[in-house]
Parts: structure tokens; sequence; C-alpha cells
């Protein structure tokens, strides 16, 4: 498990790096658009957070356990965020596509953080998002021959797999704080939060998850292999999982 220190390294070294190649030109048929755009404004759009009332949470549980890095390597992983965010709007605007200013699912999400101050909660929820992220950008970059777009899918991938990391431990140093019977109560509620935020997230871009080579059973079974591989890492009590499932 990294220290607040070592992340805040980690995000300072990745954002050195540049795996996308802007000299490329767009190359995607009209096929290719139709498919993917939808989905790709949206997502576009749940990137470009200013990720001002995570910044508040992480503030408040930093101070609670005396950890101010905390704050920093968080307000790192946001700006990482909004790279992508920014990533992806650089591509529709080359594509002349517009990016949009509100979304269903995203004006919903924002609803739900804006109340939010626990950092469990948050941490629960960037999570889940980061492993549908996951199966969301392959999917991108599997439904596209264009080389650009292929790039900033891979470069997000690349991202993503570190911020379930640093989700993670997170979530695990928040859970192993807690007695066993809360574990357990604990366990029963990411299950059911896990699982119906990707259900939440497959109806609402099932077209472009098919044009990546996803049935629902495949997408759900990806999704299920990603919970039982965080909830490994999240707690080493297996009496508690045997006792939950």
């Amino acid at each position: 498990m990294k220290t607040s220190n070592q992340w805040i390294q980690h995000f300072n070294e990745n954002a050195k790096r540049e795996r996308v190649n802007w000299s490329l030109k767009p190359s995607i048929s009209d096929q290719e658009i139709r498919t993917i755009l939808r989905s790709l404004q949206a997502w576009q759009l749940g990137e470009t957070s200013d990720g001002t009332h995570l910044l508040r949470a992480a503030a408040k549980y930093a101070a609670q356990i005396d950890d101010a890095a905390y704050v920093v390597a968080t307000l790192l992983f946001i700006k990482e965020e909004q790279k992508h965010g920014n990533n992806l709007g650089a591509y529709l605007d080359r594509l002349g596509k517009p990016r949009i200013k509100a979304d269903l699912g995203d004006t919903l999400f924002r609803k739900v953080r804006y109340f939010n101050t626990n950092m469990e909660i948050w941490t629960l929820a960037v999570t889940v998002v980061e492993s549908t992220a996951q199966i969301f950008y392959q999917s991108m970059k599997d439904a596209t021959g264009c080389q650009l777009l292929k790039q900033i899918c891979t470069d997000i991938l690349i991202d993503e797999a570190h911020h379930i990391e640093f989700q993670t431990e997170r979530l695990s140093t928040i859970f192993n704080s807690k007695p066993t019977f809360l574990k357990m109560i604990s366990h029963k509620a990411y299950y059911l939060f896990f699982f119906s935020t990707a259900l939440i997230v497959w109806m609402a871009h099932k077209q472009l998850f098919k044009a990546g080579g996803n049935t629902f059973k495949r997408y759900m079974l990806k999704m299920k292999y990603k919970y039982n591989r965080i909830m490994s890492r999240v707690t080493s009590n297996s009496s508690v999982l045997a006792i939950a499932q």
C-alpha cells in the first residue's frame, strides 16, 4: 500500500508522460461515429468535474486521520481525470462534434455527490465508476479503427488502473477500521451499490458496449470479476466475506 506522498509522486510523474500522438488526424467512419458519439459526449462531460465536493470530503477525512498529503494526492487524481475530459473534448472538437453541457446520468451523479461528505461513499462510488470506465474505454477502443481515438483510450485505461488502486487502498483502510458486524453490513452495501451502478451504466451505454464486443452477460461477468478482485484487496478477513456472501 502506497502512502499519500508516494501517490503524489506517482501522479506527478504520470503527468509528464505523453501517450497520445496529437499529430494524428481522426480516421473514423460515419457508422462508428453514430455508434459511439452519444456515449463519447456523455463520458467526456463526466470527466470534466472540478472535484470541489470530492476535495471537501477529502479535506474533512484527511483532518480526521492527520494526513494532509492525502488532499494533495486527491487533487492530482482529479487533475488526471480532467486530463481525460480534455483529451476526449479535443477529439470531439476535431470531429466537429459538440461537447454537451448536460446528460441525465451525469446530472444524477452530480446531485448525489453534491451532498456527500463521507469519504467511504465517495471512494466506493469512484471505484465503481472507474471499474465501468475500464470496460467502457476498452469497448470504445475495440469499436473503432481510428488510431488517435485508440491512443486516447489506451492512455485513459493506463491511468484508470492506477486510479482503482488508489481508491481501493483507501477503501480498504476505511473498511478495516470497522468492527466485524459493520464490515458485514458494508460488504452487502458495497455489493448492492456496485452492481446497481453497473446496471445503470450498461443501460446508458449498451450500444457502445455491444459495439466493443460485449453482450450484457459478458459485461456483467467482467464486472463480477472486477468486484471480486477489488473486494479481495479491500479486506483480508475471509470470515467476513464468507458470512456476507
